[in-house]
């Protein structure tokens, strides 16, 4: 077995005193720890965190090692039986896939900071902890005595944990599973109504699947008092980081539902349901796949289809969330350029920031809307008898549940064999193409009795000249393609200061406005030179705002029933 210790001394510091032991039979041993982490399909560089590393023998004498690579180490071991690994790992930034000590909690995603050891990775391991008496623990591992224990180090890549004095928990149940839920943070937890909510999701859930993965499952709410918004999935648990504390249970509440659906919805669909690239997971260098549009996509549509399906949100609360992947979808000029398949392969090249501006797309937002589009499709090829759920069921049964990863191939051919109907053209166009949406968005939504409206942006600098600035600031943030802005030679990162002449402070858009009818001009900072821009007049407009509605003439029987279907 595989030992691992979490010393949190000196917490102030933030470094966290972690020791793995390995038993060892060769004269060399591979020491490494992880590149990326499940979930986010980028490097991680974690060993940027470590010092002091040091690998001591069966004797207690150090060992002569030296680095391989960014993140693995070579050992010498000949004639040693164990070695134990020791290091200290800067953990200082708080999120849902991080690893944070403080004087109030320590907080692991071992896949940081766990180092493992080439050919070792199936061992079974156990985790003992050196915290404060009063702190309790959050975990999906199983306490054994005063250790936890995991199967393998895969499982202990993936079993993130919270110790902490402030923890708050609770459970509920739905089918042969227990759920816990957890929340780390001084906040008062509405527990009625978000029990009642959680059920009502895992049930529908768990109704389409007809099956959990694991015999238990850990909601882990990381709260905390400033704006923040992220879940990471794991096998059986999920870490949630959310804040202002005070708007938790106030508008940041449909957040907290809908980052909880989509985690949990991930316990089947990318957990159990892999692509064939990630199967098993190589935690040594990237692992290339195109199939984010499914992994991440898929996800996003049946997190908030899920609220909807269960009841906890109404069709207006699904709608306005839908609004806001069709937003994102038609602001991107990327939609044009790269394909949902070539942005997924390149989450490794260049992570999840935004990056060359109009280079790609979002694997989240153009795989939620083809989703949606695939979903009404089979509705409509089987006049409402199957839909997306039915596919996944089968991709769930036929390919997760016998231990096998899937391909495009596999799940095309899925698609194929629950709806009947020929899904080349589709996978030419929009998956692998970039063929413009707004055509199957219309038809999917006119199937269920909803329209797909827009109108220019209320914002005068958005909607009428093409840019887009931060508030306050008013740094150019984004730039329409043939808009006045861009025609006018604006450039991103350029501070807008006057509108013709007359300082801004803050109010653009009403300066904008005030001089409507006349030429413009601004006066901008432009790497702390003060430049003129003239903004050409355009008789268009360009940002627009996009949203759903039900269709203004009397649905059909036929739109009713398909609304009704897929609602369900």
């Amino acid at each position: 077995m595989v030992q691992y210790t979490f010393n949190s001394a000196n917490a102030h510091q933030q470094y966290i005193q972690i020791t793995a032991t390995f038993h060892v039979n060769n004269d060399q041993t591979i020491v490494h720890l992880p590149s990326w982490r499940p979930g986010r399909y980028e490097l991680g560089n974690f060993a940027k965190n470590v010092k002091g590393f040091k690998v001591l023998g069966t004797s207690n004498t150090k060992l002569n090692c030296f680095k391989l690579t960014k993140d693995s180490w070579q050992v010498d071991t000949k004639d040693e039986k164990t070695i134990t690994v020791s290091y200290q790992y800067f953990a200082a930034d708080l999120n849902a896939g991080s690893t944070f000590l403080s004087p109030d909690q320590l907080y692991v995603n071992p896949v940081n900071c766990c180092v493992f050891v080439e050919g070792l990775e199936h061992e079974p391991c156990s985790v003992e902890l050196i915290i404060p008496a009063n702190w309790e623990v959050a975990t999906a591992m199983l306490k054994k005595g005063n250790a936890w224990e995991v199967a393998n180090f895969d499982e202990l890549a993936d079993s993130p944990f919270i110790c902490s004095a402030n923890l708050q928990h609770q459970t509920y149940e739905s089918g042969a599973t227990l759920f816990h839920i957890w929340f780390n943070g001084s906040i008062e937890v509405e527990w009625d109504r978000l029990l009642k909510d959680f059920k009502l999701f895992t049930d529908k859930q768990l109704q389409k699947f007809k099956e959990f993965p694991t015999k238990e499952y850990h909601f882990l709410c990381q709260i905390v008092p400033y704006k923040a918004y992220h879940g990471v999935e794991h096998c059986n648990s999920t870490v949630i980081l959310l804040g202002p504390t005070y708007d938790v249970f106030g508008s940041l509440y449909k957040e907290l539902l809908g980052v909880s659906s989509h985690e949990l919805y991930h316990t089947w669909n990318v957990k159990a349901i892999r692509p064939i690239e990630l199967y098993p997971y190589n935690f040594k260098q990237e692992n290339y796949s195109e199939l984010g549009y499914i992994c991440e996509g898929i996800t996003t549509y049946m997190g908030d289809m899920f609220l909807l399906k269960s009841g906890v949100f109404t069709l207006e609360n699904y709608l306005m969330e839908f609004k806001n992947q069709l937003q994102k979808h038609f602001d991107n000029p990327a939609r044009f350029n790269y394909s949902v398949a070539e942005s997924s392969f390149d989450t490794w090249l260049d992570g999840y920031t935004p990056g060359a501006p109009g280079r790609k797309v979002s694997i989240y937002t153009e795989g939620c809307l083809l989703a949606f589009v695939t979903d009404v499709k089979i509705l409509k090829a089987t006049i409402n008898r199957f839909c997306l759920d039915d596919v996944m069921r089968v991709l769930y049964f036929d390919y997760a549940v016998k231990g096998k990863g899937v391909s495009e191939e596999d799940y095309k051919a899925v698609l194929e064999q629950v709806s009947s109907v020929n899904w080349d053209e589709f996978f030419n166009d929009f998956i692998h193409g970039t063929q413009p949406f707004e055509s199957i968005l219309a038809d999917s939504l006119d199937y269920l009795g909803l329209e797909l409206t827009h109108r220019p942006l209320a914002s005068y600098s958005a909607g009428k000249l093409g840019m887009k600035v931060i508030p306050g600031t008013l740094t150019v943030a984004s730039i329409y393609t043939g808009s006045p802005a861009d025609l006018g030679g604006l450039m991103l990162n350029d501070e807008i200061i006057a509108v013709n002449d007359v300082l801004c402070q803050g109010e653009l858009d009403k300066w904008l406005a005030y001089f409507d009818n006349q030429p413009k001009k601004v006066t901008i900072n432009r790497a702390g030179r003060l430049l003129t821009i003239h903004l050409p007049e355009v008789n268009r407009n360009f940002y627009l705002e996009y949203y759903v509605q039900p269709i203004t003439t009397k649905p059909t029987k036929l739109q009713i029933n398909a609304l009704d279907k897929w609602m369900k």
